[in-house]
């Protein structure tokens, strides 16, 4: 049985001649989004190249920090290396609302919704699955990173569960950014404004954090603004987890000094905030 007639049973109906007719259910949400899904993933299998933001930028980022910048940059604790992988995966997490972004207003300029709105399935299914899709895609990426930073010396050092927990950071801060993502591809006209908007937003959000250098020697109103960051309370809480740095500074913010809490709060803010309006502006678009 192939995937299609698992998700529409077909039924029997007779019209007003007594002539028999055969229809099709409409697919479950669930059933709907896992299509949307699989179409997104055999695009990415057909088209490998759209897997180098989540491989080869990444392993750049690492080796160029870890060997250009690093020396000049020091960390108490086990060193830069360390220090360094956790916000790079934190950056690359981030992105995530990009490649989202990208997506959705290629798919809208293209016709691709259009042709999913005439069949029974809910346009909530459209957005559910694009960031499952995206949200993989993105995983991709920390895993490459991962393999890179094991190569250079980063190492785990608090054992499985403290692991796991820092892995599953990034995917709920994924998730949250994924939104922000399908908001901006609803709203812009074309591929070009999304780039525009999203380096002007991603890219301060993701270097004034500490990602990449502590915030302690910062202007105060610089480090104000790095410590009361999302993207600091992910790379924080990651490196407590995983052993990969030292413990927030005494002065630090508070969201410093509860790193692990306040990624969780942030993810469920920033979901709650901006899903239902990205849903709303979606629908607004479709029907332009």
């Amino acid at each position: 049985m192939n995937h299609e007639s698992s998700t529409r049973t077909p039924t029997i109906q007779h019209d007003h001649a007594g002539f028999a007719r055969e229809t099709l259910k409409p697919p479950s949400f669930l059933a709907a989004c896992m299509l949307v899904v699989k179409r997104n993933l055999i695009h990415i299998r057909r088209m490998p190249e759209l897997l180098m933001d989540v491989t080869i930028q990444p392993v750049m980022f690492v080796l160029l920090f870890a060997f250009v910048f690093g020396a000049s940059i020091d960390v108490p604790g086990s060193g830069y290396r360390e220090f360094l992988v956790p916000g790079i995966m934190a950056q690359t997490m981030v992105f995530s609302s990009f490649i989202v972004a990208m997506g959705l207003v290629s798919d809208l300029e293209k016709g691709f919704v259009d042709r999913l709105k005439s069949l029974p399935i809910h346009r909530s299914a459209i957005l559910v699955g694009r960031s499952i899709s995206s949200l993989i895609h993105s995983s991709i990426g920390i895993t490459v990173m991962a393999l890179t930073g094991l190569a250079i010396g980063w190492r785990l050092h608090n054992g499985v569960v403290d692991a796991v927990l820092g892995f599953v950071l990034y995917l709920v801060i994924g998730f949250a950014m994924i939104w922000v993502g399908i908001l901006v591809g609803s709203t812009f006209h074309s591929v070009e404004g999304v780039q525009g908007f999203m380096f002007t937003l991603i890219f301060p959000l993701t270097f004034l954090a500490n990602t990449f250098a502590p915030t302690e020697r910062m202007p105060d109103a610089l480090r104000f603004l790095a410590e009361w960051n999302p993207v600091s309370a992910l790379t924080q809480g990651a490196r407590e987890l995983w052993g990969n740095g030292p413990p927030a500074a005494p002065d630090a913010a508070y969201q410093l000094q509860h790193p692990v809490l306040f990624t969780f709060a942030w993810a469920l803010l920033i979901t709650a905030v901006v899903a239902p309006l990205s849903v709303r502006a979606f629908r607004r678009r479709s029907r332009d």
